[in-house]
């Protein structure tokens, strides 16, 4: 009787845990989560680049029916809240010119696009997402995005599936 309860009671505490378990997965080295401030789930990824000093770069990617966004944390910026043009396209593949991205704080840009399914497919086949500055030959970014399909998958999933 007694390994009955303790079974029952840490049965009981693995679905009681099931749904903050259920939040957060990993797809190679992106995190795949739903926040608890967030209202739509994230696909993240941090890695270091040893070409660019090893400094460190995050990107994060979420989208919902309306938008996709996506953020870049790895550069520094002078003017907060400053709006700035630039091409974003892909290893083969130009996604979008003159896009905007808004100067977030110090490290980070946001940009903010109309949802489009031809966006996401296009991310979901690149290894590396570029920003072309406009008036800027000598700046532009190069995002490393390995597996983007497979975590795009997972995010597609937590979306279908938060509560």
């Amino acid at each position: 009787m007694n390994r009955f309860s303790l079974g029952a009671a840490l049965f009981a505490g693995l679905l009681s845990t099931w749904p903050a378990l259920a939040q957060q997965s990993k797809v190679g080295d992106w995190t795949i989560e739903r926040r608890a401030q967030d209202t739509h789930c994230n696909a993240s990824r941090g890695y270091k680049d040893k070409d660019d000093e090893n400094r460190d770069y995050v990107v994060v990617i979420t989208y919902s029916e309306q938008a996709i966004v996506m953020i870049y944390d790895g550069w520094e910026w002078d003017k907060f809240g400053e709006v700035l043009r630039a091409d974003l396209g892909t290893d083969d593949a130009d996604i979008m010119k003159k896009a905007k991205w808004e100067v977030m704080d110090k490290t980070t840009l946001r940009g903010i696009f109309a949802y489009d399914q031809s966006i996401m497919d296009r991310l979901a086949k690149a290894k590396h997402l570029t920003l072309d500055f406009e008036d800027d030959d000598d700046d532009s970014i190069e995002m490393q995005i390995p597996r983007a399909g497979e975590a795009l998958a997972a995010l597609k999933f937590c979306e279908e599936n938060r509560k």
